[in-house]
């Protein structure tokens, strides 16, 4: 028995129609970004303020509630971020500005209604309570250390395009910057092999200004010791007088807990640099604006 043509294009509608129910219902299709990275934020350390933020922005925001906040290294992070970049693939990860990944791939911040990530943020120097006496010299030059976003990534991508260590990178962005940490050091006296110790967490943007820090208090007559260590660790160092100084707190957001704990113990010498950003972060292919656009698992 023959079908009409008239009925062969209602069942072909019918069959259109389902096809796109099903899609419509189907939560891993293309514009389900949440699906398509098994509703998973890729994170760092378990130790970083960052992961403490992202943590709370999966409690803050109730499209998040079923999310996983992956924690495991800025290397990993890292390399994550690059494979799903050669596949064309979505991902989300925690991210921080300055950092020489924006300089390499094109990426973007989710926007943060909530602002569970405190927004814009400073990098601070701290010291021990008692090194303006004992240290005067260094104090100074601690207390004049400011520089750009700019700055501190041209040394962050040294590292990484020329290859180069940070305390090499250091030593060429002192050569091309003598003016500036002429600003530091002038009038400063030379000192005659003081130890000094500098604790940081293990980010490349505190290795980036440990290492000219640490450059410009040697050829002072310093001998620098580098500690990387957890953000409580690196507080409650300068706060029991176990480290001389940091260049790497960031406020008012990160790092505000340990701030807080310790504040009373520390000096807060101010920023070192400023337009410093946390937040969740994609390639910029990603067809999302803001943290809200992550889609729930229901």
């Amino acid at each position: 028995m023959k079908i009409s043509k008239l009925r062969l294009l209602l069942i072909f509608l019918v069959l259109v129609i389902l096809l796109a129910a099903c899609g419509a219902n189907d939560d891993t299709s293309d514009d389900n970004v949440g699906a398509l990275i098994d509703y998973t934020i890729t994170g760092i350390e378990p130790g970083a303020g960052t992961t403490t933020l992202a943590r709370e922005a999966l409690e803050e925001y109730e499209n998040l509630t079923d999310y996983t906040l992956e924690e495991s290294s800025t290397a990993a992070m890292l390399a994550a971020l690059n494979e799903a970049i050669a596949q064309d693939e979505p991902i989300v990860v925690t991210g921080w500005t300055p950092h020489w990944k924006f300089a390499m791939y094109d990426l973007k911040f989710l926007d943060d209604p909530k602002e569970t990530f405190g927004g814009v943020e400073s990098i601070h120097t701290m010291t021990r309570q008692g090194l303006e006496e004992d240290m005067p010299e260094a104090f100074t030059i601690l207390d004049r250390f400011y520089w750009e976003v700019d700055d501190m990534e041209q040394v962050m991508l040294m590292t990484h395009e020329d290859g180069l260590s940070f305390e090499e990178a250091a030593e060429v962005w002192i050569e091309e910057n003598e003016e500036t940490v002429s600003e530091w050091t002038d009038d400063v006296e030379q000192v005659n092999g003081e130890s000094f110790e500098l604790v940081l967490t293990p980010w490349d943007t505190e290795l980036a200004s440990a290492a000219v820090l640490s450059e410009v208090l040697r050829r002072q007559g310093y001998q620098v010791i580098e500690t990387p260590v957890d953000p409580s660790v690196m507080f409650q160092a300068l706060a029991s007088g176990d480290g001389d100084a940091s260049a790497a707190p960031w406020l008012p957001a990160t790092h505000a807990a340990f701030y807080e704990q310790y504040q009373d113990d520390i000096v807060d010498l101010g920023a070192n640099l400023e337009g410093a950003k946390i937040g969740f972060v994609v390639p910029s292919y990603v067809d999302i604006e803001s943290i809200e656009d992550l889609e729930s698992t229901n």
